[in-house]
């Protein structure tokens, strides 16, 4: 399954509930929305400043980790960052695959 990063950043509600609850619990509710989008949690970790949390998970698809995204957003506890992680060896066919692009202005 592809790979995602997710960085999210606390709002003052996210940062009430995070306070209230503790870290192990919202990492325990990570796990489960992922699981429910049909993913796998494989890192959950807090930083020190934003983002206030930095994970990477699989999911069956972009759609999927889309779809958690806007789930995370609309609740209004957090702002959601998603990125695709690929492999060294898949840059490697991105490479063997380099289409001619003209930037502005050329």
């Amino acid at each position: 399954m592809p790979l995602y990063l997710l960085e999210a950043t606390y709002s003052v509600e996210g940062y009430r509930g995070l306070i209230k609850d503790g870290g192990s619990k919202r990492r325990d509710v990570a796990m489960e929305i992922v699981a429910r989008a049909g993913g796998r949690l494989l890192t959950f970790h807090f930083g020190l400043g934003e983002p206030d949390v930095i994970a990477i998970a699989e999911f069956p698809d972009a759609v999927m980790a889309g779809t958690l995204s806007l789930a995370i957003a609309a609740s209004g506890a957090a702002t959601v960052r998603v990125r695709t992680l690929l492999t060294p060896e898949e840059i490697d066919k991105t490479t063997r695959r380099i289409v001619p692009y003209a930037p502005p202005g050329t």
